[in-house]
């Protein structure tokens, strides 16, 4: 292990108020992978080891290691030790990218597949995320996003159909050309530049429902997670998604730092 990560991992834990001294290692080893102090297929200290110099219990060791397993940090190799894993899990919604970049990872091909585009009013929840008064015309896409043959998550985004200024240019209506293969973020991406933001993504859990639950081959019942999506350009309430991600799509990170 090289000296830098074991500089790193040497330094005692404390836990937060509020939550348990595993957290606070798991945290700690996990910003160690995170960093590539230790590094994709090195093998990592033992729980005796890695609890004397964290100066916590082994057992507090053995439960953060667990969680760290079950997230996808590291994998066990039974008589032999753990290891960190080669391909980490995607960094997830902590950066305003298109969906498509979110959900896909290397070496798998995620198809956007277009169920709809459509002009309509844009009813009181939408209308604040875009800027509009409710009833105001709007644009909503919506999609299914399909990895490695398998639908992994029901999409609707939504942009103002109005005039609208971006930055010092005169207001016009959005030119949107729909390709078929690409979400609204990243078309807008490619027509307008980066969404410079800021943006919020709410996090929630619900039941897909009977509808969506079709696209996406659930049962109405079955859980999803609901990531509602705000982003603001030039100074304004700009776009807003809701994106319905089934279990199948499987982990998805929300990177988490102290504030200097």
């Amino acid at each position: 292990m090289h000296q830098d990560a074991a500089r790193f991992l040497s330094q005692p834990v404390t836990a937060q108020p509020g939550s348990p001294l595993r957290v606070a290692v798991y945290s700690r080893i996990a910003e160690a992978v995170r960093n590539g102090l230790l590094t994709p297929g090195s093998m990592i200290p033992t729980e005796t080891e890695l609890g004397a110099d964290m100066k916590v219990s082994r057992t507090v060791v053995r439960e953060a290691l667990m969680l760290l397993e079950e997230d996808g940090l590291i994998r066990a190799r039974r008589g032999v030790g753990r290891f960190v894993s080669d391909t980490l899990p995607r960094i997830g919604i902590e950066r305003i990218r298109p969906f498509e970049e979110v959900l896909g990872g290397p070496g798998q091909t995620l198809e956007v597949k277009r169920t709809q585009v459509v002009r309509q009013a844009a009813s009181g929840f939408v209308a604040p995320g875009i800027g509009v008064d409710p009833g105001s015309d709007c644009w909503l896409w919506e999609s299914v996003l399909i990895r490695d043959g398998e639908a992994i998550a029901h999409l609707q985004e939504n942009v103002t159909a109005q005039p609208v200024s971006l930055g010092r240019s005169a207001a016009a209506p959005l030119e949107i050309k729909d390709d078929g293969g690409a979400t609204l973020m990243a078309t807008l991406n490619n027509q307008l530049g980066r969404l410079a933001g800021p943006g919020e993504c709410q996090i929630s859990l619900s039941q897909v429902g009977p509808s969506r639950a079709k696209l996406l081959d659930l049962r109405p019942s079955d859980p999803v997670l609901v990531l509602t999506q705000f982003v603001r350009h030039a100074n304004r309430p700009f776009y807003l998604a809701k994106c319905l991600v089934s279990a199948r799509a499987g982990h998805l990170s929300v990177m988490q730092q102290f504030q200097s």
